[in-house]
């Protein structure tokens, strides 16, 4: 069966919200969603007007719930080049390091028969060019085949299974999960060895822009490798963590993040201890690999490549450009050997290949000030993290745009996983800090029209509830469809479905009356979930938002853009979508009551209400939002003797048999 969407009733237009006040949190124990009432169809509802919003499990510094016993909490900064393990004492983060005195693991792994080789023995396979050896997996968490159709990838998919990206490895077929839990498997296992006893429990770091169905992936994969995560925190967040508490900074900071396969600008706000997102931007397609991709294009251009290499090849080819743009952050030139042949390149050739990268990512710094309504000239500092912040031409760009030398006094390879341990240790041994992160997109729901009511807002922070009431749109509805809805846009067919849910049991009152409240909750690790329940019956129904493969990599920062882009026309589109809906309503109303109590009716009043109704349709039809409005007005005033003889009629009713005592 299909039901209608919801509908407001508080007003009219995006701009007028309704008042807000403290929200306690809802649960978050997820039900199966049933199956659609057989019969009959369904109603949208409609907005009261109520509207609760706040933070939710927030504590004060030092006052952790989470139980302060002598445990090994690590932090995991799980990259798409390489990973990162630390663990945190007395506010005192360092990196692990393997049994050959190695914190930097390569997050590749090889898959040899029966045995599962992680990490630098891993990448050694690649350079050889050697079969079964996966990397860069952590671009793959969330997505679906269909998604990647046009990568070009270094190992081979299997198109047989449908679903959640697999890939295929000789016989094996498996998923990103599964290799990046391979890749956690290691990172524990060498704190296990390094601290000597259990590792059980990671703040395990994931970029700004993950969305849920990636982050989600990410708890699958540390569940697999034997890890409670107590914390998904967002990697500007972690190293301005790592940054606030080793040097004692307050101020603004901006937080420039280019790993190997995302890029990820934050903008905080640290002061007494408080490390608060003001507001984030990115682009999940940006990173080393890209550079290493369009370095290895030059090279097999240069190598006059007479065929398309093996997906082996290519995974070895696009290792050795790595390793020639890693030296090349140092040198003045460098030679790479492929197919026989060199080819030299110097740093001034790599510079002018990446420049497009890198203006890509100085883009996303002008859009996050502006989220933050900040200029350059208020930021404290500017922090640097990831290993391609190493490259000359980043350093220079982001100098030149902030006014200010970055910081860069913590390894950019390892400052993500300090800021990790240190969070890890606060939320197991207690805190001097209070860390409040962000949504990167609005969140909302499908109303009537086909428009989306945005519920929580981007960059609100984080943990958060925020609850809408609504009341159902049609007499007698004893069912409605909740649909959610992600992005920035006013029509719902612009933005992303997330989910969608049925709440039934409601009571057959008269439209309007009946009293819905949809309940947002996103907890610490940006995880969604939403609950609807009827006050009045106290029926509820509750859904955990995991989509199935979460957005592509470069979706967040196409919705942000085309939300720019077609912000007044979206607005138009809104308003006049909001006229016919009310247009529609009032016509329901006035005809419903006509049928109803028709004898009340004076000679000629149903023929003129007639009129108006087929006016008033026929501009709804139209795109003329003010001649709408003008004609419901014209109906409202027409109907307004009509609707107070039965309003005088309902009060005689009620009034009939009563004693004055029983009135008072």
């Amino acid at each position: 069966e299909s039901a209608a969407p919801l509908r407001r009733r508080w007003g009219v237009g995006p701009c007028r919200r309704p008042p807000t006040e403290l929200a306690a949190p809802a649960t978050s124990t997820g039900l199966r969603v049933p199956a659609p009432p057989q019969g009959g169809s369904w109603a949208p509802c409609s907005f009261r007007g109520v509207r609760m919003s706040g933070l939710i499990q927030i504590h004060e510094p030092g006052k952790t719930p989470l139980p302060h016993a002598d445990v090994a909490a690590i932090g995991i900064d799980l990259g798409t080049t390489h990973s990162v393990v630390a663990v945190s004492t007395g506010h005192e983060a360092e990196a692990i390091h393997d049994a050959h005195g190695r914190a930097i693991i390569p997050s590749v792994v090889q898959f040899d028969g029966r045995h599962i080789i992680v990490g630098h023995e891993a990448r050694k396979a690649v350079l050889e060019g050697e079969s079964g050896v996966i990397s860069s997996v952590k671009r793959l968490m969330g997505k679906s085949a269909a998604d990647l159709a046009s990568e070009q990838l270094s190992y081979m998919l299997d198109d047989a299974r449908e679903g959640m990206v697999r890939l295929k490895i000789g016989k094996r077929s498996i998923t990103p999960v599964e290799v990046a839990a391979e890749i956690l498997s290691h990172l524990k296992r060498m704190a296990v060895d390094a601290l000597g006893r259990e590792v059980t429990q990671a703040v395990i770091t994931v970029p700004a822009y993950f969305d849920d169905a990636a982050r989600a992936a990410t708890k699958d994969a540390a569940k697999l490798a034997g890890l409670e995560v107590l914390r998904l925190i967002n990697e500007p967040t972690a190293a301005a963590l790592a940054y606030g508490l080793d040097t004692e900074a307050e101020g603004i900071f901006a937080i420039y993040d280019m790993g190997g396969g995302t890029f990820d600008i934050s903008i905080l706000k640290l002061q007494d201890n408080v490390f608060q997102v003001l507001s984030t931007a990115g682009d999940t397609a940006l990173g080393g690999d890209d550079m290493d991709r369009v370095l290895a294009a030059y090279v097999q251009d240069k190598c006059k490549a007479k065929k398309k290499p093996t997906q082996a090849e290519y995974g070895q080819l696009l290792g050795i450009c790595r390793q020639a743009k890693e030296r090349l952050s140092e040198a003045k030139d460098t030679t790479i050997t492929w197919g026989n042949v060199d080819v030299t390149i110097t740093s001034a050739q790599l510079e002018s290949m990446v420049e497009p990268f890198v203006t890509r990512s100085i883009l996303c710094c002008e859009r996050v000030l502006s989220d933050a309504k900040l200029s350059p000239h208020a930021i404290t500092g500017v922090v640097l993290v990831g290993g391609a912040t190493r490259m000359g031409l980043i350093k220079k760009k982001v100098e030149a745009f902030f006014g200010k030398k970055p910081l860069d006094s913590i390894d950019p390879d390892l400052t993500v996983a300090l800021g990790a341990a240190i969070q890890a240790e606060a939320l197991t041994k207690g805190a001097d800090h209070l860390l409040l992160d962000v949504i990167p997109l609005s969140l909302g729901l499908e109303t009537v029209g086909g428009i989306t009511e945005k519920i929580m807002y981007r960059n609100t922070p984080i943990p958060a509830a925020v609850s809408q009431e609504f009341t159902t749109y049609k007499d007698g509805q004893g069912a409605m469809k909740i649909h959610v809805v992600q992005g920035e846009r006013e029509k719902v067919a612009d933005c992303r479905s997330l989910g969608q849910f049925d709440l039934r049991g409601i009571p057959p009152l008269p439209a309007g009356i009946a009293r819905i409240r949809v309940t947002f909750t996103i907890d610490a690790d940006g995880l969604l979930t939403v609950s609807a329940r009827e006050l009045t019956t106290g029926t509820e129904q509750q859904i955990a938002v995991k989509p199935s493969y979460g957005l592509e990599f470069d979706e967040i920062e196409r919705m942000l853009s085309m939300s720019m882009q077609h912000a007044r026309s979206d607005i138009t589109e809104r308003l006049l979508i909001e006229a016919r809906v009310e247009a529609g309503r009032a016509i329901e109303e006035v005809q419903s009551a006509m049928v109803l109590d028709s004898q009340m009716l004076k000679q000629g009043e149903a023929e003129m209400l007639k009129d108006q109704i087929a006016r008033l349709g026929e501009a709804a039809k139209g795109h003329d939002r003010e001649r709408i409005d003008y004609e419901r007005t014209q109906l409202n005033q027409l109907v307004g003797p009509f609707a107070e003889r039965r309003m005088d009629k309902a009060i005689a009713g009620a009034l009939t048999g009563k004693r004055i005592e029983e009135v008072k």
